[in-house]
């Protein structure tokens, strides 16, 4: 019987199972956002592609952007922790332009 390593985090996390597309500079992909937290949440790609630094995640289903940094990578999954997010309704500030664009593309804007 092989042990769990004991969870190291500091909220408890919730099961999502919500749309999402990750997009960083050059870098618009499918995801599935698998569970989230009050500071981070674990993401599920299309397909195997190393994340680095910072990424946004469009949650379709809310219509907002998450703005966020690569904690880990692993296969098709990734850790992530949130800095913050905004709504893609109305107006945005230019740092989320792209991901309001994706969001049209995906049909939800």
């Amino acid at each position: 019987m092989t042990q769990q390593p004991p969870d190291r985090r500091f909220e408890p996390r919730h099961a999502a199972n919500a749309r999402g597309v990750v997009v960083a500079p050059g870098l618009e992909m499918p995801c599935l956002i698998v569970d989230q937290s009050a500071s981070g949440m674990r993401i599920r790609l299309d397909r195997g592609f190393a994340l680095t630094g910072t990424v946004i995640v469009i949650d379709l289903a809310r219509g907002i952007a998450i703005e966020a940094s690569v904690a880990w990578s692993k296969g098709l999954e990734a850790g992530l922790k949130q800095s913050g997010q905004t709504s893609l309704r109305g107006l945005v500030p230019s740092r989320f332009a792209a991901a309001r664009e994706a969001l049209r593309r995906a049909g939800w804007g």
